[in-house]
C-alpha cells in the first residue's frame, strides 16, 4: 500500500512495504489526480485559479462565525450537481429522532497510530452531538494522558477507580468506575497516568487481549454507543481496544505525515481481524484539521482513493474554537452550538446514524 502526495512534480509517499502489508490499497503509486483538469474536482472547482493555496487570516476569522446555512451549502458543482470536498454528490442527513430505550451499544475504537490527529477531540464532540440526539454514549478513556477525561470536566486524579482498575481488579464493578458528566446522556470511564503501566502488566495476564472486552460486556446494554479513545500507539492497549470493538473509526488529519499512521494502523486491524476479532469493521474515516490549502486537498484525495465511501462526507475544519471548548471542558456542540465546527460534528453524527453505525 502506498499513500502519497504530489508536490511540485514529485511524488513523496509512505509505502506499506516499509511496514510490510497494506490496507487494501493499490501497491503501486498512482499519480495524484490533477484537480485543474477536472478529473476529480475537489470542492467542485474546475480551475486551479479558483483555489487559493492558503486561506488568509481574514478568511480564517470569517469562517469562525459562519451560519448553519454556510455549512449545509454544497461546496461546488459537477455537471450541475452539488458536490462535497471530494467531488462526490453532496448529501445531507436528517436529524435522527431521540431514542427512548437504550442498548445494546455498538463499540467503536477511535484509532490512529499518529498522534495529534483529533482522536480525543472527535471522540468528545461526536459523543456530545449524539447525546444531544438522544443517544446514551460512554467514552472509555484508554489513553494514559487522560485527555478525554479532562476534556469532559473530570479530574481523574481525585477519583478512586479508573479504567486501569477495571482491567486488573475483576472484583470492581465497572458501574462504580463510570463517571457521569455534566451533560445529559454522556458518561466517561476515566483514565490517568496509572494506565501507562498497563502495557507491561498485560504481558503476563491470561487472555490479555480480551480484558477490556470483558469489562465493557457488563455495561454495553445500557448505552447506544461506546467510544474507546485509544492512545497513539499500537501496543497491547490498542489491541485490547480493537478486540473489544465492533468497528473502528479512523480520524486522519489533512496532512502528509498522518497517512503513515493509517498505514501502520491498518496492519494491526488486519491482524486482529484474522486472529482475534474477525467481525471487526472499518466504520468510517474522518478527515480532520482541514485547511483550504492544496496540500490538504491532495491528502483528502489520497484518503478517498484508499478508503472510498468509508470516508465521511463531512470534513472537520481546523478551528481556534476547539481549544476553547477543551478549556471549557465541554463538547463544542454544547459550548458553541452555532459554530461551524460544531455543525460539522453534528453532521458526522447524523451520518453515523444514517449509515447504521449507531442505532
Amino acid at each position: 500500500m502506498v499513500f502519497g502526495v504530489r508536490r511540485r512534480g514529485r511524488t513523496s509517499g509512505v509505502s506499506a512495504a516499509d511496514t510490510r502489508e497494506g490496507a487494501g490499497v493499490d501497491d503501486t503509486m498512482t499519480p495524484m489526480r490533477d484537480t485543474r483538469q477536472g478529473l476529480l474536482p475537489i470542492m467542485g472547482t474546475n480551475t486551479g485559479a479558483t483555489r487559493s493555496i492558503r486561506a488568509s487570516d481574514d478568511d480564517e476569522l470569517e469562517g469562525e462565525d459562519r451560519t448553519q446555512q454556510d455549512v449545509d451549502t454544497p461546496l461546488g458543482t459537477v455537471n450541475g450537481m452539488p458536490t462535497d470536498l471530494l467531488g462526490r454528490e453532496y448529501e445531507t442527513f436528517p436529524a435522527p429522532q431521540p431514542r427512548h430505550e437504550h442498548g445494546p451499544a455498538r463499540v467503536i475504537a477511535m484509532c490512529n497510530q499518529k498522534g495529534g490527529v483529533g482522536k480525543t477531540t472527535s471522540s468528545i464532540n461526536i459523543a456530545g452531538a449524539l447525546s444531544q440526539y438522544g443517544r446514551r454514549v460512554l467514552i472509555v478513556d484508554f489513553d494514559p494522558q487522560g485527555a478525554a477525561t479532562v476534556g469532559l470536566g473530570i479530574n481523574a486524579n481525585t477519583v478512586d477507580n479508573t479504567v486501569y482498575t477495571a482491567l486488573f481488579d475483576p472484583s470492581v464493578d465497572p458501574h462504580d468506575i463510570i463517571q457521569h458528566t455534566d451533560f445529559k446522556n454522556l458518561d466517561v470511564m476515566p483514565a490517568n497516568i496509572d494506565l501507562s503501566a498497563a502495557e507491561v502488566q498485560l504481558v503476563t495476564e491470561v487472555g490479555r487481549e480480551q480484558i477490556l472486552a470483558s469489562v465493557l460486556r457488563k455495561v454495553r446494554d445500557e448505552y447506544d454507543l461506546i467510544i474507546i479513545d485509544c492512545q497513539p500507539s499500537l501496543g497491547l492497549l490498542t489491541v485490547n481496544a480493537l478486540t473489544a470493538a465492533d468497528g473502528v473509526m479512523i480520524p486522519v488529519a489533512a496532512e502528509f505525515f498522518a497517512l503513515r499512521g493509517v498505514a501502520l494502523l491498518m496492519q494491526s486491524i488486519e491482524k486482529v481481524q484474522s486472529r482475534i476479532n474477525p467481525s471487526l469493521e472499518i466504520d468510517g474515516v474522518l478527515g480532520t484539521m482541514y485547511t483550504r490549502t492544496l496540500h490538504s486537498e491532495e491528502v483528502l484525495q489520497r484518503i478517498y482513493e484508499a478508503f472510498g465511501d468509508k470516508v465521511f462526507h463531512t470534513v472537520i475544519s481546523r478551528s481556534i474554537k476547539l481549544p476553547d471548548a477543551t478549556v471549557a471542558a465541554a463538547p463544542i456542540t454544547i459550548y458553541a452550538p452555532n459554530h461551524k465546527t460544531a455543525q460539522e460534528y453534528r453532521e458526522v453524527a447524523r451520518e453515523m446514524v444514517a449509515r447504521g453505525v449507531v442505532a
